[in-house]
């Protein structure tokens, strides 16, 4: 299991300031504290795929680096335990049980995927034999039989991105953390990743992703976290989500409920003035 417990992460932005006495001319910057990320708890367990949805800009990936231990807290704590319920403190032993992939994850584009994967199960300590046996299942899981020895320069958009979740699979972690995993792709690879994302979760494992495409979260998800300003904006199922806020489907119901945000957050600064 993962579990984040009152997440929080600042970071220091530059803003413009301007004497309304003098020309635009007197503008400085000045530094300023923001959360990205601002108290944000949340759980997801085995056998469980957990949606993370949000706006550009809302925090989601701040979030999901977190998750990963790619990211120090400013403050919280992020708690990874083992099958017997046993909370793992070495930071190796955590990133061990994680397959983290972004869209900012870069590959080694003169090696083919399969050389690639050979490499990472080095790393990972795995005996020749058991990575060679691994790297044909993940061929067939994958569906990557007709370019796993080609060059990842030459490749297309998806089969680059079915080469990146190769990777985060050769250690078989417990948790997968996947940042936008369909983002771009077409019909045929992203329903190869979605398959990917059911089976594993079948098998017990478990899978924290963010996306844009609501639908997509809608029909795979378990459970959905929407963040919205750094903030929870709620965590709850799908079908609860859409029966609290009346609606049909996630699209109409994360515009609802950032509409009530908003709403209420406007009300809160006429009252206090």
């Amino acid at each position: 299991m993962i579990e984040a417990r009152n997440l929080k992460k600042s970071f220091i932005r530059n803003i413009n300031t301007t004497n309304e006495k003098k020309s635009f001319l007197s503008s400085k910057k000045t530094k300023e504290e923001f959360f990205a990320v601002n108290d944000i708890s949340l759980a997801a367990k085995g056998g469980e795929i957990l949606g993370i949805l949000g706006p550009n800009g809302a925090g989601k990936t701040t979030l999901l680096r977190m998750l990963g231990n790619l990211m120090t807290p400013t403050s919280g704590e992020v708690i990874i335990t083992d099958e017997a319920g046993n909370i793992l403190t070495k930071e190796v032993d955590k990133k061990k049980r994680i397959g983290y992939l972004s869209g900012n994850t870069k590959l080694y584009n003169r090696f083919s995927t399969r050389e690639m994967l050979l490499m990472f199960a080095d790393i990972y300590g795995i005996e020749k034999e058991e990575s060679l046996k691994k790297i044909e299942e993940i061929e067939t899981v994958l569906d990557m039989s007709t370019f796993i020895d080609n060059r990842i320069e030459k490749l297309s958009t998806g089969q680059t991105q079915r080469a990146n979740i190769a990777r985060c699979l050769i250690h078989s972690p417990d948790i997968y953390i996947f940042d936008e995993p369909t983002l771009g792709l077409d019909v045929i690879s992203s329903d190869a990743i979605v398959k990917f994302m059911k089976n594993e979760k079948e098998k017990g494992k478990t899978v924290l992703y963010s996306t844009h495409y609501m639908e997509e979260a809608q029909y795979l998800c378990d459970n959905i976290f929407m963040i919205y300003e750094g903030k929870k904006l709620a965590f709850d199922t799908p079908k609860n989500l859409m029966e609290k806020t009346n609606t049909d489907n996630l699209r109409d119901t994360f515009k609802r409920l950032i509409e009530t945000t908003d709403n209420q957050e406007t009300k809160e600064v006429i009252d206090e003035q």
